[in-house]
């Protein structure tokens, strides 16, 4: 049994603007805010980060174009460099990054539910385990039917993003930070800082790769929509950061732990939180969706290659789907979200991801000396995009092991413990 494509780039574009718009731009202005000095610096900071992640979407639609294989990131490292790089990501993704990012994204989704019902700690905890449940399930039972969940949620969450800038700027009066926002000059390596967090907020770009082969000519479909898909959230990014200072005082921006809630109810009165509540619900919902979906296509792919427990690979008969790598994502991604475990492993380890997709950037250099490579889609700006998208991949790996040394070692060796298993398991293969 093969995995069927009925992908289409609508489909796709969803997927990329859905999968980043989750959680993150809800709460992660504070963060950001807490590292700089001024608005202009904040608004830098955004911008810098859409901008660097559209550099990556560049170096990743040419390689997407030229792998048009399920599997995404893993089959770029895979072909480009070595089997054991594609392994050293399918090995980080499973067991901290991709399930970290499900077992989180569903926690807030349970923390927000719990605006509405009081459930305690435990209460949450099993709101988190039954949204991965119910949503492995779906994607189970089909890719159709969990992207055009994914889809319709996505427009749902972008209109409601789109309403409430409208309605925030026509209501809001302006605060005095506005009338004065200029950059200034911030601390490089808080600015960096402040980049990493938010660059957390644009995370999941890539992960449409991952189900190329389930993709309707993907080779074109795919980069379309990751263009698409970043130009999109960008956009919606930058308007939320201008309305949550506009509105917010910057001390109450850096102070706040609910920015988008705080914000709400300044405009709306008290019932703007309950508002929020809901958009983050559906917004986090819908980033989820997508998360679910894609991961397992990664893991199947490697077990293809006999490089993961060949039980992964396994296709539904009737689905069509790599429903046991589905399951294995649900059942680990719900042990992290009921113990909790994720908040280590993630915060440990989101970063090195960089370094992987600094990794993938440099394959453009390298296959493109290769005889033969003649991809559909061309990185715009080669070589000088993908250069500085590897040299601030880079400078942002360093000043996170420079600022914060003994959590970037545990980090990197999580990553490292890969090395052994694909030698003494694979290497022979």
């Amino acid at each position: 049994m093969t995995l069927r494509p009925t992908l289409t780039r609508v489909n796709a574009t969803a997927m990329v603007a859905g999968t980043i718009v989750g959680a993150s731009i809800f709460v992660q202005p504070s963060e950001i805010a807490r590292h700089l000095d001024t608005p202009g610096q904040i608004m830098l900071v955004w911008l810098a980060c859409g901008a660097l992640t559209l550099f990556g979407a560049f170096a990743c639609a040419e390689l997407a174009s030229a792998f048009p294989q399920t599997g995404g990131l893993y089959i770029f490292l895979r072909d480009t460099f070595s089997p054991l790089a594609g392994f050293l990501w399918g090995w980080a993704m499973f067991w901290t990054m991709h399930s970290g990012i499900v077992a989180a994204i569903a926690t807030v989704f349970a923390r927000y539910a719990s605006y509405f019902v009081d459930t305690g700690g435990a209460g949450t905890r099993a709101i988190a385990v039954g949204a991965i449940v119910v949503l492995s399930a779906l994607n189970y039972v089909g890719v159709k039917a969990g992207s055009r969940v994914q889809t319709l949620l996505t427009g749902a969450k972008l209109g409601a993003i789109a309403v409430l800038v409208v309605a925030g700027l026509v209501l809001s009066e302006r605060t005095p930070q506005v009338e004065s926002a200029a950059a200034g000059t911030a601390d490089p390596s808080n600015f960096l800082l402040a980049m990493v967090a938010g660059l957390f907020a644009y995370g999941g770009w890539h992960m449409v790769t991952y189900t190329a082969g389930e993709t309707v000519l993907p080779a074109r479909t795919i980069p379309a929509a990751l263009m698409a898909g970043v130009a999109v959230v960008t956009a919606c990014y930058i308007a939320m950061n201008v309305l949550y200072l506009r509105v917010l005082p910057l001390e109450a921006v850096r102070s706040s732990t609910r920015i988008a809630a705080d914000t709400a109810d300044v405009l709306f009165g008290r019932g703007g939180s309950a508002l929020m509540a809901i958009l983050v619900m559906v917004s986090s919902f819908g980033a989820l969706t997508g998360i679910v979906l894609t991961g397992p296509r990664v893991y199947y792919s490697m077990a293809q290659d006999g490089l993961a427990v060949r039980w992964l690979g396994h296709v539904h008969p009737k689905y069509h789907t790599p429903s046991n790598a589905i399951v294995a994502q649900g059942v680990w991604s719900s042990v992290l979200a009921a113990t909790g475990a994720y908040q280590t492993l993630f915060t440990r380890v989101i970063y090195t991801e960089w370094l992987f997709f600094a990794l993938m950037a440099a394959g453009l250099f390298v296959l493109r000396r290769r005889p033969g490579y003649a991809p559909p889609f061309r990185t715009w700006g080669y070589p000088v995009v993908p250069a500085i998208f590897i040299a601030a991949s880079l400078a942002i790996v360093a000043n996170q092991i420079y600022r914060q040394p003994a959590e970037a070692a545990a980090g990197l060796a999580l990553v490292a413990i890969g090395a052994p298993v694909y030698y003494l398991l694979h290497a022979r293969r």
